[in-house]
């Protein structure tokens, strides 16, 4: 069977953005069949939350929206050896600490077109409201890069049969 292929999102904590991502790109994956084919993990540029789970606020959103929990999650920081064939930034300082640490990473919100390539703003700081606007933002953004993994897939298929 071939590697997988590993998808990581990145946040600041690792207890709000990139858990939700990490639920939704998972569910977005297995109903898209490629369960058994891509990896989904994520993790924090700060140490400050290691260790601690999913934040109540963005577990209770998932789970109205009818996602897994995310129970289970447990924070820690993205480190220069952490490789993905997909790194997935929430905002512009993400990106540029993680290439700092030799990734090459992607905005999450630049696979929405109507977000532009966008910061997606830290729901931590707010209520309710902030952590629905974050899960729609990731929703938004999460099928296109489902396509995006299925084409690297398919891409890689060729390779190794070309």
């Amino acid at each position: 069977m071939p590697q997988p292929y590993t998808v990581m999102v990145v946040c600041t904590g690792n207890i709000c953005r990139s858990p939700m991502a990490e639920v939704v790109l998972r569910e977005r994956f297995a109903a898209a069949g490629l369960a058994d084919r891509v990896v989904v993990d994520s993790t924090g540029i700060s140490d400050e939350e290691h260790g601690d789970p999913i934040d109540r606020r963005a577990r209770t959103v998932l789970v109205a929206a009818g996602y897994p929990s995310g129970d289970g999650h447990r924070a820690r920081q993205t480190v220069a050896d952490d490789r993905r064939d997909l790194v997935l930034a929430m905002t512009d300082a993400h990106a540029r600490a993680l290439r700092r640490l030799g990734a090459e990473p992607v905005l999450f919100r630049s696979f929405d077109p109507a977000a532009a390539g966008a910061d997606m703003a830290d729901p931590w700081y707010g209520g309710p409201a902030d952590f629905e606007e974050c899960l729609t933002q990731i929703e938004a953004a999460a099928d296109a890069i489902v396509d995006h993994v299925r084409a690297d897939l398919g891409n890689a298929q060729v390779g190794r049969d070309g």
